[in-house]
């Protein structure tokens, strides 16, 4: 017999979850579909953990730091084995909390991988399911080049399971995920190499963070090899030998790590039974609403081909739910000055329009101010790790569009200037701020 609810969620991750314990507490009757650990990629093999070995990485550069400080730390050893058994049973841990707070709001968990069989009705092994509303929330997945021995690499899902730190590793790819895998294995020890196909990282990222960072990486270790396509992988001798397209051979890896983007999760949805089309990329299409082109079906998340990061997921599964049960008919994500953090060696911290984004927008109307300093945290240490800081305004009020900041403190930083900057502050406001002291902070509000 089918089962019928107001609301199911395809994906229990962030935003498929978020959705459906708000739908709830609107008095929905609730379901939530998923295969693996609750909790989806940022839980399991995404941010949580990712933070939890970042937080082990920091550490180590403070030790290295330490001396300065009048502290003698000589002869200490790191025990990947140990950091990573703590990681693991903090998200074991966490997926617990997850099946809690669905229980506790009365949400049924159905286990299984989910394909429509048309616009109201799933299947998921065998049973069949029917609501009024379901949410498409399957996120995405790592994506593997089609080059011979590309099975002898793993994935960003892969690191996480790695039993040992591995000696020598390369790392391919120029994004977010890339760059923190890069600085992280560096600062934990290992001999990291990061291949880029293109001159330069973090394309979409303002030029001055990429170009401090790609600095800031160099003096720490990290092996930067730009212009480098790989097209084979071969195993000799246990170790990986990178074969690339203008003939040259990097070898001796222990590992090797895709880090070359993801791909919308959408094998066995049977989108098609639904009236579904994904667009190119194999993205499911919404409207600001969040609404695909089929009536009573909706999509958040990774799997949009939108912002892809796990708050943005919450907040437009959460307002998704407010304006089907909720009575708020106008509830929607505003996707507009979103702030992200990249737990980079040092952190980045960003809102808005890069320098280029707003003089392709707002051409001569754009003013940039900037600085370039080193932070209190290393003004008696040896090896200086500099900060840098960019606001990006227009027009004759100089409205902030875009702050950009990479240092010491930067993940921290950015949460309170993005509440002003998204209730549209002007460079006047931060000046009228009165700065604390002595932060690196204080630097945004006495730019000049």
């Amino acid at each position: 017999m089918t089962k019928h609810f107001d609301f199911i969620a395809i994906g229990g991750g962030s935003g498929g979850i978020a959705a459906a314990n708000r739908a709830a507490l609107h008095g929905a009757k609730c379901a939530v579909v998923e295969s693996g650990r609750l909790g989806g990629t940022c839980v399991n093999v995404g941010c949580v953990p990712k933070k939890v070995m970042w937080n082990g990485a920091a550490l180590a550069h403070t030790l290295e730091h330490a001396e300065d400080y009048g502290f003698e730390v000589s002869g200490h050893t790191f025990h990947w084995q140990k950091l990573k058994k703590a990681r693991d049973e903090y998200i074991l841990n966490l997926n617990g909390r997850y099946q809690t707070y669905l229980q506790d709001n009365k949400v049924t968990v159905i286990r299984g991988l989910a394909g429509f069989v048309d616009a109201h009705t799933i299947e998921v092994d065998g049973e069949r399911y029917t609501a009024d509303h379901i949410l498409i929330a399957t996120g995405g997945t790592p994506l593997v080049p089609p080059v011979p021995g590309a099975e002898l690499g793993i994935t960003s899902d892969g690191f996480f399971e790695l039993e040992d730190r591995p000696k020598r590793v390369a790392i391919v790819g120029a994004g977010y995920i890339a760059v923190e895998l890069a600085g992280m294995l560096n600062a934990l020890g290992s001999e990291v190499s990061l291949m880029l196909r293109r001159e330069h990282f973090l394309d979409n990222f303002d030029a001055m963070l990429r170009e401090t960072l790609m600095e800031e990486m160099v003096e720490d270790g990290v092996e930067i090899l730009p212009k480098t396509q790989v097209v084979e992988v071969i195993e000799e001798s246990g170790k990986l030998t990178l074969r690339c397209e203008d003939g040259r051979q990097n070898a001796g890896f222990d590992t090797v790590i895709w880090a070359i983007g993801r791909v919308p999760n959408c094998e066995g949805l049977n989108l098609e039974a639904a009236g579904i089309t994904p667009d190119k990329k194999g993205f499911v299409q919404t409207d600001e609403y969040q609404n695909t082109p089929v009536k009573g079906i909706y999509a958040v998340g990774d799997v949009t081909g939108r912002i892809a990061l796990t708050p943005v997921a919450i907040a437009a599964g959460r307002r998704l739910s407010d304006r089907l049960f909720g009575g708020m008919k106008d509830r929607k994500l505003d996707y507009e000055n979103v702030a992200t953090v990249m737990f980079s060696h040092p952190p980045i911290a960003t809102i808005g329009l890069s320098e280029t984004e707003a003089r392709d927008k707002h051409g001569d109307a754009v003013k940039v101010y900037q600085t370039r300093f080193t932070p209190m945290f290393h003004a008696i240490t040896q090896r200086k790790v500099k900060t840098a800081m960019k606001l990006v305004t227009v027009g004759v009020d100089e409205k902030i569009v875009g702050c950009h900041i990479i240092g010491h403190g930067a993940d921290e930083m950015m949460q309170g200037f993005a509440v002003a900057i998204k209730m549209g502050a002007t460079k006047a406001d931060f000046d009228n701020t009165v700065a604390i002291h002595p932060t690196s902070s204080e630097e945004l509000v006495t730019m000049r």
